[in-house]
C-alpha cells in the first residue's frame, strides 16, 4: 500500500515538473531568442590529471558548439542568428544522480524526480542568472581507456549530463556528445539501433542518397556515429564530420516539415 502510494505522489509530482518544462521548451523551440546553456563541469575520478584539465576550461572551449549549432539552425532555415550561448559555470563536488543500466519505468520516473531536484539546488547555489538550459559535464580520466556510460538527457527537461574525457585529444569528440546532449533537452530523439548502437536507415544517415551508400563521410548528429558498412560505425572526432538532419531539425523546432 506505502509503495503504491508513493508512486501516486511520485506520478503527481512528475506531472506538474513535466507541464512546466513542457511548456518551458515550447517556448525554447519557438527560436525568437537566444538559449543561454550553462555548463557545469565534474572531476569524475578525482586525480590531478583530471582536474588540471577541468581548471583550465574556459567559455572558449565551448565556442565550436555555438558556431555548429548556428549554422546547422541556419542551413534549415532559422533566421537567428545565435541560437545558442554556452557559459562555463563552476565546478561541482557532488554526484550526479544516477540512471540504472536495467531502470523500470519507476526508476527511470525516480531519476527524472532527482535530476531536476538536483538541477535546481545546483542553480539556487550558483547566484548565477537562471539559465535556459542545465548541462552536468562529467570529466573522466582518458589515459585510463574507460568504456563511459551512456550520457543522458531529461528530453523536454532542459538538463543534460554528459560523460566526456578529461584530454585535449578527446575535445572535439566531447563538443559531438555536448551537442548531442543539448538537442535531446529541446526533443530531440536517438537515430541510432539501442542494441547495436547502429544508425538507422535513412534517418540516422547524414547522406542518405550517396551513391555508394558505404562507407559515410559523416555523422547524422542524433545518431551519433559514421556508418561504414551495414554492420559497423565510427563515432566522430569532431563536429566537422556530424550534421543535423532533417528529421532532427524538425523535431527540435528548426523546421516546419519535410
Amino acid at each position: 500500500m506505502f509503495r503504491k502510494l508513493r508512486v501516486l505522489v511520485l506520478l503527481y509530482i512528475l506531472a506538474f515538473a513535466a507541464i512546466g518544462n513542457f511548456l518551458a521548451s515550447a517556448r525554447s523551440t519557438d527560436w525568437n531568442g537566444t538559449l543561454w546553456v550553462d555548463v557545469y563541469p565534474i572531476n569524475a575520478d578525482g586525480n590531478d590529471r583530471v582536474q588540471s584539465y577541468v581548471d583550465g576550461l574556459t567559455d572558449a572551449d565551448f565556442d565550436a558548439i555555438e558556431s555548429y549549432l548556428a549554422a546547422e539552425a541556419q542551413r534549415h532555415g532559422v533566421t537567428l542568428a545565435e541560437p545558442f550561448r554556452i557559459a562555463l559555470a563552476h565546478q561541482l563536488d557532488r554526484r550526479v544522480p544516477e540512471l540504472p543500466t536495467d531502470a523500470s519505468v519507476f526508476d527511470a520516473l525516480l531519476w527524472s524526480l532527482r535530476m531536476r531536484w538536483f538541477a535546481a539546488r545546483v542553480q539556487w547555489a550558483s547566484g548565477r542568472p537562471s539559465p535556459d538550459i542545465q548541462v552536468f559535464a562529467i570529466f573522466h580520466d582518458e589515459t585510463q581507456a574507460a568504456v563511459l556510460d551512456r550520457s543522458a538527457a531529461l528530453e523536454r527537461g532542459l538538463i543534460a549530463v554528459a560523460n566526456v574525457f578529461a584530454g585535449r585529444s578527446s575535445h572535439g569528440a566531447n563538443q559531438v556528445v555536448i551537442a548531442h546532449e543539448l538537442l535531446h533537452t529541446l526533443g530531440a530523439t536517438d537515430k541510432y539501433e539501442p542494441g547495436t548502437n547502429l544508425p538507422v536507415y535513412p534517418i540516422g544517415y547524414a547522406d542518405r542518397n550517396a551513391q555508394p551508400l558505404f562507407p559515410q563521410s559523416r555523422a547524422e548528429l542524433m545518431a551519433g556515429r559514421i556508418p561504414v558498412d551495414p554492420d559497423s560505425a565510427e563515432i566522430p572526432s569532431s563536429l566537422k564530420q556530424t550534421m543535423v538532419g532533417p528529421e532532427t531539425a524538425l523535431e527540435i523546432g528548426w523546421r516546419s516539415d519535410l
